[in-house]
């Protein structure tokens, strides 16, 4: 093994992504369950990303909105693709953070 293979590994793991707000009750549609079983992917990751601020696949001005959602307490909204055929899965969590929600956008 050369030098720059043996440097690739990083001495330290990467920090952990802190939440930003509290995600209350979480509870999911059986159709994004469904989804992330088909595409598997584990619902308590996108969790995770959502409540660290990783909003997913979502527009400048919603990205915007939710800083200002942080800021000011309002809903927070990520949008994720699952799956090979760019099914999108949302996650809203409520302005007064008692409740997140996992559903389709077209269960919305």
């Amino acid at each position: 093994m050369d030098r720059a293979e043996s440097s690739a590994t990083p001495a330290h793991p990467p920090p952990e992504r802190r939440p930003l707000f509290p995600l209350g009750h979480t509870v999911a549609t059986p159709g994004a369950l469904d989804a992330c079983e088909e595409a598997n992917v584990s619902p308590s990751s996108l969790l995770a990303r959502h409540a660290s601020g990783d909003w997913g696949e979502i527009p400048p001005e919603d990205a915007r909105e939710n800083a200002r959602s942080l800021k000011y307490g309002f809903r927070v909204l990520s949008s994720y693709p699952i799956g090979e055929d760019g099914q999108k899965l949302w996650i809203i969590t409520e302005a007064d953070r008692s409740s997140t929600c996992l559903l389709l956008p077209e269960e919305y």
